[in-house]
């Protein structure tokens, strides 16, 4: 692991409203995580980016942006959008499974719970902008 992976770093990637923004927000996570030493968390991680920014593509119509954090031991995976509306609530995926229901839609944020160690959302405001941000964190092993 580099030395100054003790100091904390943040990363924002400002994405147009695109669906080609999700590999590119994985491919640019996983490049951030190796370069920082990170390469346990990369799998999960990418899973759970692209569930934020595929969420922020899919369901809003403006521009979102994807933020990774590293501070104490914890990384955290957040995706801003547009829109201020809460996010749909997660279902859990033993449910989704029974009813046959997982598939590539409803899926995002029961995978985000059931992988990350802690997730939630808040509106934001900011400059006469209107959104919210949705993350997720897991802590290195």
């Amino acid at each position: 692991m580099p030395e100054n992976e003790s100091e904390p770093w943040e990363y924002s990637l400002y994405i147009p409203n695109d669906l080609r923004a999700v590999t590119v927000s994985r491919r640019t996570l996983r490049l951030i995580l190796t370069m920082h030493g990170l390469i346990s968390l990369v799998d999960v991680a990418e899973l759970l980016a692209a569930e934020l920014v595929s969420n922020a593509v899919r369901h809003t119509k403006g521009p979102a942006a994807l933020r990774v954090r590293w501070s104490a031991g914890v990384l955290r995976i957040g995706a801003w959008d547009a829109d201020p509306e809460p996010p749909e609530p997660p279902r859990a995926l033993e449910r989704l499974e029974q009813f046959g229901e997982l598939e590539e839609e409803g899926r995002g944020l029961a995978l985000v719970r059931a992988c990350a160690d802690l997730w939630g959302w808040h509106p934001l405001t900011r400059h006469g902008n209107r959104g919210k941000y949705v993350w997720c964190e897991l802590a290195s092993a």
